[in-house]
């Protein structure tokens, strides 16, 4: 199995991509990069089982009405938005809700925070997909699944916080939690690596998305249930797992 982890930014430069070949005993990082283009993702995604992308796939489903309803001036979907309940339906998924009940943490949101401009480039980016491989299900039982790294270092008991940045205590930091991966899954081989992925956050969480893609392959993570399903298929469904790290290095089922 071949998984693609993607840390998906609105520019280019911003971008990584991170490529895991698994095999017995073991898996090894063959492929990261930073400044990865669209073109470049979608050529992946073909060569790939399956792929791990940290950026909503969805918005709410509540938000297209509540704009429709503001261009067409018709008030009746807006106000069902009055007050700050309301527009935190507008601001959050389904999913997003979840993972903060599960984990504590709070994903930003895709519309009406900074992950916004990026949602948008993975909106372009799963319709060129979509045109060369096929559609993708938002929910992740397809070859595309949302990840959250913060969510997934939490869910396998490394630290989630503190390493985003370009500062000294930052760069401590990722260095500890990448230190902390190795012990803690020491059948993974970052194949020299190791200097690179300390320096950029933006390569670690595509190799944390890419051992996440791996979890949602082998049936590792929460799945949304029957409350859950239908906003999933529209909203997008961000994938934790639910065993240990060493729980990836098994035979696919």
């Amino acid at each position: 199995m071949r998984t693609l982890g993607v840390d998906l930014a609105a520019a280019t430069k911003k971008t990584a991509a991170a490529v895991v070949e698994w095999g017995d005993g073991g898996a090894r990082l063959v492929e990261v990069s930073l400044g990865v283009d669209d073109g470049e993702i979608v050529r992946l995604f073909g060569s790939i089982d399956i792929t791990g992308i940290d950026c909503p796939v969805g918005w709410p489903d509540a938000f297209l009405p509540f704009l429709a309803g503001h261009l067409a001036g018709d008030p009746h979907p807006v106000l069902d938005h009055d007050g700050i309940e309301g527009r935190r339906l507008l601001a959050y998924r389904d999913t997003d809700r979840f993972v903060t009940g599960r984990t504590g943490l709070i994903p930003l949101s895709v519309a009406a925070d900074r992950l916004a401009h990026p949602a948008m480039r993975c909106a372009v980016i799963q319709a060129k997909i979509a045109q060369q491989h096929g559609p993708q299900a938002r929910d992740g039982s397809g070859r595309l699944a949302e990840v959250y790294p913060a969510a997934s270092l939490k869910s396998w008991g490394l630290p989630a916080r503190g390493y985003k940045g370009r500062g000294g205590a930052e760069s401590e930091r990722l260095a500890e939690i990448l230190a902390g991966l190795q012990r803690a899954a020491p059948w993974l081989d970052l194949a020299g690596h190791e200097a690179e992925l300390a320096g950029s956050d933006d390569m670690f969480d595509a190799v944390i998305a890419s051992l996440t893609a791996r979890a949602v392959a082998l049936g590792e993570t929460i799945r949304p249930d029957p409350a859950h399903a239908r906003a999933a298929r529209t909203e997008g469904w961000i994938h934790l797992p639910t065993g240990g790290l060493n729980a990836l290095n098994r035979s696919r089922p």
